[in-house]
């Protein structure tokens, strides 16, 4: 059971940040983890009005307890309609998702995400991954894309071991060349900051940071230099009070996915 006078906990907080990136009458791509709470989130608060599209092909289902993944039968309770993951992929191609969300073990500074292997040799990788899923389809379809995961050096590295999703290739106008659609990864968010992409250049650049954090600690954390915006950088919005309360009693009030691992 939750302690509901708790301060939030970080995975909380990450939930709350992801559901701001969520504008009202948008359609939501949403995958497994976060994504889920964040999107519920957003439409019991501040986007009553989205549609929420789940990777398994559920469309805007009737509220129930948290899915514990997109292949659970909560994505589709009493949906209007279910495709299947082809057809549901298809809908980004033709234009039916806004936003969607990708976890990254790595991303690079011009938003190009792994998951397949750590180490450059394909053959003999240090870390072999789960791969692509449909990971490529959301990357290289959606019109806006958001990345979420951990920052280290490691993580944020100059150049991933391997591409498995398309950000923005190698900034520029690269995407667009190489054929792909959609606007590639509009937003980064990590424990420490949000980030978002030059619109020339397309490098990863500071948008705000976690209260109490600094850029100088944020590049430390940082394998490639992040560009910096001009002027006083602001702070990421935290959780209110509000929010919390809603998130544990409505949203996922059995942590399924909020519950930070026992040490």
């Amino acid at each position: 059971m939750k302690d509901m006078n708790a301060p939030a906990n970080p995975l909380e907080t990450l939930a709350y940040i992801i559901a701001q990136q969520i504008h009202d009458h948008s359609i939501v791509y949403i995958g497994t983890g976060l994504p889920m709470v964040a999107g519920i989130l957003a439409k019991k608060t501040h986007a009553p009005n989205i549609t929420i599209v789940y990777e398994s092909g559920g469309q805007d289902p009737i509220e129930g307890d948290m899915p514990w993944s997109v292949g659970c039968p909560f994505t589709w309770r009493k949906s209007p309609t279910v495709l299947e993951m082809a057809y549901s992929f298809a809908q980004c191609y033709n234009g039916y998702v806004d936003i969607g969300f990708l976890g990254f073990a790595q991303v690079d500074m011009y938003g190009n995400v792994n998951t397949h292997q750590i180490g450059t040799d394909f053959h003999h990788p240090k870390v072999r991954m789960t791969g692509s899923g449909g990971n490529n389809d959301l990357s290289s379809l959606t019109e806006n894309m958001v990345l979420v995961g951990l920052q280290t050096p490691e993580k944020f590295p100059e150049k991933v071991d391997f591409i498995t999703s398309v950000g923005h290739l190698t900034g520029g106008n690269s995407r667009q060349e190489a054929g792909l659609i959609g606007k590639g990864p509009s937003a980064v968010i990590s424990p420490w900051g949000v980030y978002d992409f030059h619109p020339v250049s397309k490098r990863m650049r500071v948008k705000s940071l976690t209260p109490g954090v600094t850029f100088e600690l944020v590049q430390q954390l940082t394998g490639f230099e992040l560009l910096r915006p001009e002027g006083e950088i602001p702070q990421t919005q935290l959780i209110t009070p509000e929010a919390l309360k809603i998130l544990r009693t409505e949203v996922d009030p059995r942590g399924v996915f909020t519950t930070m691992p026992a040490a």
